[in-house]
């Protein structure tokens, strides 16, 4: 089991665990490039979030192995999404770590402490791992993300290490579904679907590009509208 396959199923294990989420849809992604499956889309219901959606990719011949999970906060809820991303490529280790704000941090500032604040040691011990370095990601990204925001690439022992700043994020946003955020004004539900439709647009994240050419545009579309849904 390699390394990103590894950390993505032990963090949807203790989500799962501690939200008490089921799977409700498995689907398997095919390619051209494989008579075999290359991946899979699951969706995750149950507890007190919206729904947890992952996507696995393994294609050995183009060196590729990714694993991305969103777990969604409802609609109405000012709590943040939880995201992780695991990848290992031919040459490198890769990560993107957030909690994705439902508010504009800047004018929501108990919202900001509450929230993102204690993140901040993580975030910090993150970035001094001998072996981590900052991925290529433009501001126009960074803007839907937030400001903790862990993307980054890794060598091997980079990567283990990185294990506990998930961990602490992951443990961390278990804290704010349990007991909630500071309120926020305007209308939570609308700005994330703007939200959402600029983050997964391919005209922002050029890796839905990529997608598109190893899944197809049906299969694309498909697993896009799980995550803007």
């Amino acid at each position: 089991m390699s390394l990103p396959t590894e950390l993505s199923e032990h963090t949807l294990r203790t989500l799962s665990t501690a939200l008490d989420l089921t799977i409700a849809d498995d689907t398997a992604l095919t390619s051209s490039m494989s008579p075999d499956p290359v991946g899979r889309l699951r969706v995750l219901r149950g507890g007190p979030i919206d729904k947890a959606v992952t996507v696995d990719l393994v294609v050995p011949a183009i060196g590729l192995d990714s694993h991305m999970i969103f777990a969604f906060t409802p609609a109405d809820s000012a709590i943040p999404h939880f995201t992780l991303d695991s990848v290992r490529s031919a040459r490198y280790h890769a990560m993107h770590l957030d909690l994705i704000p439902r508010a504009d941090l800047a004018v929501h500032l108990a919202y900001l402490d509450a929230a993102y604040l204690p993140l901040t040691p993580l975030l910090e011990a993150a970035w001094q791992l001998d072996g981590v370095s900052a991925a290529a990601i433009g501001p126009r990204q960074r803007a839907m993300m937030s400001p903790w925001m862990v993307v980054c690439r890794a060598t091997e022992s980079a990567f283990r290490a990185l294990d506990a700043t998930v961990d602490g994020y992951l443990q961390h946003w278990l804290t704010l579904v349990d007991k909630g955020v500071p309120a926020v004004t305007g209308d939570t539900a609308a700005r994330d679907r703007a939200n959402r439709a600029n983050l997964f647009s391919p005209e922002v994240d050029l890796v839905w590009a990529q997608v598109a050419g190893l899944l197809g545009d049906e299969q694309a579309e498909r697993v896009r509208a799980e995550l803007l849904g």
